[in-house]
């Protein structure tokens, strides 16, 4: 498969993650996007509205570079045989991230590897707690972020109140929106669709101008935690 690489051209300015609290007080102008209209699919388009506020500056998290001017469309296979092993692609199938899990290791562990093998993140799980924690590269001692269920923390944080948030948007918990913090400001949309004999489980991703769509599919990869700790209660609590 091509691997190719979201270009953007020159953004206004780079910034680190921004507090929502400083929103307000922020208004860049950014420059019409050259692109096409086609970059993500038409069937995720409504998603995105005018209506639909989002980020107005680039909110680069892992790096600028996956900060992109324009919605970005991005669909995260799970394998069927090999359970912590998932591959992210464009719509047209092209390879932009690969996900994959070490066997013999006390922690869950989930490294997140560009399409040429180059480690981006690593993703390892607290024994015995609903945490997930975000490590850049190979190093395992600088922290992005953290999560806890559906809260997103930065390692900057030390305000208490979470920076991201998973809120459930759909029926039967197949559709949930990332929320700046608590407001109602959509930054991505995740459909968990289920696989059946022939196809594999997925989760198509929709990201809002200007964020981080490393970020966003690192956490689409947590979040896939949480739905089977979920599911699984739910199971626990019939029996």
């Amino acid at each position: 498969m091509a691997y190719i690489t979201p270009t953007a051209p020159p953004l206004p300015f780079e910034s680190a993650i921004i507090h929502p609290h400083m929103m307000p007080l922020i208004t860049p102008t950014t420059p019409p996007s050259p692109f096409p209209a086609a970059i993500i699919h038409p069937h995720m388009m409504p998603f995105i509205t005018p209506t639909t506020p989002s980020s107005p500056f680039p909110t680069a998290i892992i790096h600028p570079q996956y900060c992109a001017p324009y919605p970005v469309g991005l669909v995260l296979k799970k394998e069927k045989i090999i359970l912590h092993k998932y591959t992210v692609t464009d719509i047209n199938d092209n390879v932009i991230f690969t996900v994959t899990s070490p066997f013999l290791t006390m922690h869950q562990l989930r490294c997140l590897r560009d399409a040429h093998g180059n480690t981006i993140l690593h993703l390892r799980k607290e024994l015995f707690r609903d945490q997930w924690k975000a490590f850049r590269g190979q190093n395992m001692e600088q922290l992005e972020f953290f999560t806890r269920n559906v809260d997103v923390f930065l390692a900057n944080n030390i305000t208490g109140v979470c920076d991201f948030k998973l809120v459930e948007a759909g029926f039967f918990a197949r559709t949930w929106v990332v929320n700046i913090a608590e407001s109602d400001i959509v930054v991505a949309q995740i459909k968990h669709k289920l696989g059946r004999f022939f196809t594999r489980e997925k989760f198509i991703v929709t990201i809002c101008p200007n964020i981080d769509y490393a970020f966003i599919m690192a956490l689409t990869v947590t979040f896939d935690d949480y739905i089977r700790r979920k599911k699984g209660r739910r199971r626990r609590r019939r029996t």
